[in-house]
């Protein structure tokens, strides 16, 4: 299964990050920044919450019904003329959900790293949120996702169900962040010692911290 991070290096991925960063007037590099470290971020938060019973009932409904994935179908209606309040307004709601009370913390060290205040770094999680939604959509539909044991192989599939342990508390350190900054060193340095290896989160977030 491909992960997540391989989104956004297809020609999906591009109309996205193009279109996202067109609708909320933002940088296209600092936009794919942003995603490239949101996505997984979202996606362990999105594993976490589904980690009980309740949650995993709530996120597999959601998909199976208003995120089915057919914002996807028309991207191009989508971002022209700008993204609808309607969009950002259920990205707003999806990411209270989702991060809680890491919301700000989450935002504001994404925010550090790729030279955006936490409030621009909101504006494009809040439109591409939804569509993340619509991909994990379409993920289970063309997996046959249609129990909780199913949804939990499907998160675990898209973020890399054999990432090193490193990785995995690189996503759990961000999400346990307090909104201070002070956790970016210390995540920084323990994601560029542990990626050596070329591909996977680990190479891609080394890089983005500074690694080669």
């Amino acid at each position: 299964m491909a992960g997540i991070l391989d989104l956004l290096n297809s020609e999906l991925g591009q109309s996205i990050i193009n279109g996202v960063s067109d609708s909320t007037g933002q940088d296209k590099d600092k936009t794919s920044s942003v995603l490239t470290m949101a996505l997984p971020v979202l996606m362990k938060a999105m594993q976490r919450n589904a980690s009980t019973p309740q949650g995993a009932e709530g996120l597999l409904g959601a998909i199976q019904g208003k995120h089915n994935g057919g914002i996807l179908d028309n991207l191009g209606g989508l971002f022209s003329g700008g993204v609808d309040d309607e969009v950002k307004n259920d990205g707003e709601k999806i990411l209270n959900h989702v991060l809680g009370s890491k919301k700000q913390g989450v935002e504001s060290i994404i925010g550090q790293k790729s030279g955006l205040d936490a409030g621009s770094v909101d504006q494009i999680l809040k439109v591409a949120t939804p569509i993340l939604m619509g991909f994990l959509g379409k993920q289970a539909q063309q997996n046959n996702v249609s129990s909780t044991n199913d949804l939990s192989g499907l998160l675990g599939g898209l973020l890399g169900g054999n990432d090193s342990s490193s990785e995995q508390s690189f996503l759990e350190k961000i999400l346990d962040a307090d909104g201070d900054g002070s956790i970016i060193d210390d995540v920084a340095g323990m994601v560029l010692g542990n990626s050596k290896k070329k591909g996977g989160l680990g190479g891609l977030l080394g890089g983005l911290f500074g690694g080669k």
